[in-house]
């Protein structure tokens, strides 16, 4: 069974598809970009900024959905200059410590004026 999920007060999307998807025990999550949740705005700024909103964002979608983010078993970044690297790096730390999610960490471009991007996919099996 695959369900759409869009729990409430999490930033809008930016496009047409679902914030999150349940397909059987796995949680995917769409990339989630720096966008405050309360203005539904994009919030830029240096990369410890922008990593700790998009981390936040998608911890409110985790748990939206009867997650968290010690489901998490993939994660996926994305950066606009490698140089952000070691920064982004920190505050991922912060969020998940000793849990340690495989990832893949790729520099890439955005249409938008962001430093960072990320998914994830959760493995959270339906009580």
């Amino acid at each position: 069974m695959i369900e759409r999920l869009s729990p409430p007060g999490i930033p809008a999307p930016r496009g047409p598809y679902s914030p999150a998807v349940r397909a059987g025990d796995f949680i995917f999550l769409a990339g989630q970009v720096p966008v405050d949740p309360a203005t539904n705005a994009l919030s830029t700024g240096d990369i410890r900024h922008e990593t700790r909103l998009v981390l936040n964002n998608i911890k409110l979608i985790l748990e939206g959905v009867g997650s968290s983010l010690a489901d998490v078993v993939k994660v996926g970044v994305f950066l606009a200059s490698g140089d952000d690297f070691a920064a982004m790096n920190e505050v991922y730390s912060e969020f998940f410590g000793d849990t340690k999610p495989v990832r893949t960490t790729v520099v890439c471009g955005f249409m938008a004026p962001i430093r960072v991007e990320i998914d994830c996919t959760a493995y959270s099996p339906k009580p």
